[in-house]
């Protein structure tokens, strides 16, 4: 056991979990959060509910909306300066510094607005699970590709057992909806589809209903039912896959989440969700080269030189 230890050790420290793999993940998932807050003015997103007389709801909260006196005014002030966090996460910026302050801001999110898709409480917990990569990661960006300088042998260890922590995470996340789900009538007999597309809050609009109803009123309805089932399990199963199938299992499920943004309207949920899946099913010591972006510049440059001379 203490060889196979040993073994792993070393497989790590020839390693490196700080590429842009993850990078990317957290730009998406900050992504969402950054898009939720620029569209909505606190006003929308944070007032009184079902139950709460005031908001956001501050006891024993440490959300950094509750720092200042409870106005649209100040309210409005923090929104600016998650705004600008979220940004420095974007763009890659300082991961050691800003993976701190986007868990903090995805706490605050999480907190104290009035959400219904669950993307913020996920976003949350991941920001908190890649807390020991970006306070380890030694670069200016997350995007940077070139090879780490020195040894890092204990940040590389640390760095991987919180890839797979968070690897364990999603899929216990996707095992327990397939379950959740399985213990409700309708996902069993396959009608909860047609359930969902009837639902005022976040059901089908006028479009989307009259596109679908050939299919959600009738048997057909069991294949959009029992299809999110079989990609939620093979998204569960893919913990135990070997790295071959990661993409395509990835592709999938990202369309499924695309399909719930497009016709739900679980849109920052679905962003969320693609940054947690990138990082899920992909191997976080490889690079993801962006040929097509690269080759897309080149050719703009190119012509630009042609074009000037």
């Amino acid at each position: 056991m203490l060889e196979n230890i040993k073994q792993t050790i070393t497989r790590w420290d020839e390693r490196n979990p700080w590429t842009n793999v993850y990078g990317l993940a957290r730009s998406i998932i900050a992504l969402s959060s950054l898009l939720t807050l620029l569209i909505n003015h606190p006003s929308l997103i944070m007032k009184p509910a079902s139950g709460i007389s005031s908001y956001p709801a501050c006891k024993m909260n440490l959300s950094l909306f509750c720092l200042g006196e409870n106005n649209y005014m100040m309210l409005n002030l923090f929104r600016w300066v998650c705004i600008v966090i979220l940004v420095l996460v974007v763009i890659g910026w300082r991961p050691r510094i800003t993976g701190v302050l986007h868990w903090y801001v995805s706490y605050s999110l999480q907190s104290s607005l009035i959400v219904i898709d669950g993307g913020e409480q996920a976003a949350a917990v991941m920001t908190f699970l890649l807390l020991p990569i970006t306070l380890t990661d030694p670069r200016k960006w997350h995007w940077s590709t070139r090879p780490i300088e020195g040894k890092r042998t204990l940040g590389k260890i640390t760095a991987f057992i919180s890839y797979f922590v968070i690897r364990i995470q999603v899929a216990v996340l996707y095992f327990h909806s397939t379950v959740a789900k399985l213990s409700q009538q309708e996902w069993v007999d396959g009608t909860a589809v047609y359930y969902f597309a009837q639902e005022k809050t976040i059901g089908f609009n006028g479009f989307f209903q009259a596109l679908t109803k050939p299919i959600v009123t009738s048997p057909f309805v069991v294949i959009p039912t029992w299809g999110t089932l079989l990609v939620q399990i093979v998204i569960f199963a893919a913990l135990f896959a070997p790295k071959k199938h990661w993409r395509l299992i990835l592709i999938i499920a990202v369309f499924m989440h695309e399909i719930f943004a497009v016709m739900l309207g679980l849109i920052s949920f679905s962003i969320i969700m693609a940054g947690i899946l990138i990082l899920y099913l992909t191997p976080i010591d490889s690079t993801i080269q962006f040929t097509y972006i690269r080759r897309l510049l080149w050719n703009k440059k190119h012509k630009k030189g042609e074009v000037s001379v």
